[in-house]
């Protein structure tokens, strides 16, 4: 079963979803997924993306920054429901993942609630806000919930706790995945915890039921690609072995490399400007035991169930 819901839906009027984080891994392939199903995508795409945008019937794009209102309220003027895709995932501090994960909440949600169409609202957060001492990332995931609890106000919204996300068109983890194709696996931090995954269609599917469903639930949920207690490290190497038919070796990180190299990536931003992915914060989240999470709460309420595992979700991103 792919993306499309198309049959489920009425032949009139065509609804029309508003998204930000278009031109990004996870809101890209939302875009396809809710065209396909017979919807109407307005997409978000700041002008330094611009050349991101991609054309597709049924698509249409708004230029502008999360930071202006002006932008925002162009976005969802006329859309039946709005899904934050957009988030900022690489930084050292604070101020570098406030404008997209907190500041851009806070603008959307006011945009969204001055609108006389858009009455539902779907926050696509982190598991990692559910440990927000963890990373400057984690905690403002956190504070974009929080946000969103305290100034939803008659907005019908819902807010979705992926676990780590991926599959073709992943930028963050493919290089990972593809050292796993070659027979090498890179375990963190000794690798002592377990983690919870989803495919990117299992997550857009989930989106397109929430927006389906007409609900809004006032609650956070997570999903995940149905593993019950997620994976060790010793069990994607296993899969990954009998997968391509390979012995796959296992190499251990340990801790204090991690954080050395993290040190020089802060080091280095703070010359540069550049936001790195591996930063202090980043490892205490690599180290960290337990990424798993449930599927019971969000099933039971909208009726998704994943299908896509991790065997089938490795042929599918690397073949």
């Amino acid at each position: 079963m792919g993306c499309s819901l198309k049959e489920n839906w009425p032949s009139e009027p065509v609804a029309t979803i508003a998204v930000t984080g278009g031109t990004g891994f996870i809101g890209r392939a939302l875009i396809g997924c809710l065209l396909d199903g017979g919807l109407r995508v307005r997409a978000l795409v700041r002008p330094a993306s611009l050349h991101f945008r991609f054309e597709a019937p049924g698509l249409s794009w708004v230029c502008g920054e999360l930071s202006s209102l002006e932008a925002l309220e162009r976005l969802v003027d006329g859309a039946s429901a709005v899904v934050h895709c957009a988030g900022a995932v690489r930084g050292v501090s604070p101020v570098d993942f406030a404008a997209a994960n907190v500041v851009g909440v806070e603008r959307l949600v006011q945009a969204a609630r001055s609108s006389k169409e858009c009455r539902r609202f779907l926050l696509i957060s982190s598991l990692a806000a559910g440990a927000p001492d963890l990373s400057p990332y984690a905690a403002s995931k956190r504070q974009g919930e929080e946000i969103l609890r305290s100034a939803g106000g008659s907005l019908h919204w819902t807010i979705l706790r992926p676990p780590a996300v991926y599959g073709p068109g992943d930028r963050e983890l493919l290089p990972m995945l593809r050292w796993m194709r070659r027979g090498m696996i890179f375990v963190p931090g000794g690798g002592s915890g377990r983690f919870s995954l989803v495919f990117i269609t299992d997550l857009t599917r989930a989106i397109q039921v929430w927006i389906r469903s007409g609900e809004g639930n006032a609650a956070s949920f997570e999903i995940h690609d149905g593993k019950p207690g997620g994976y060790c490290w010793e069990e994607v190497r296993t899969i990954v072995a009998n997968l391509y038919r390979r012995p796959v070796r296992r190499i251990d990180i340990p801790r204090t490399v991690l954080h050395a190299a993290a040190l020089l990536n802060a080091a280095a931003a703070r010359v540069t400007g550049y936001r790195p992915m591996l930063t202090p914060g980043k490892v205490r989240e690599l180290c960290h035991t337990d990424w798993t999470c449930g599927n019971g709460r969000f099933s039971n309420a909208f009726g998704w169930g994943p299908e896509v595992d991790l065997r089938e979700g490795l042929l599918r991103t690397l073949g």
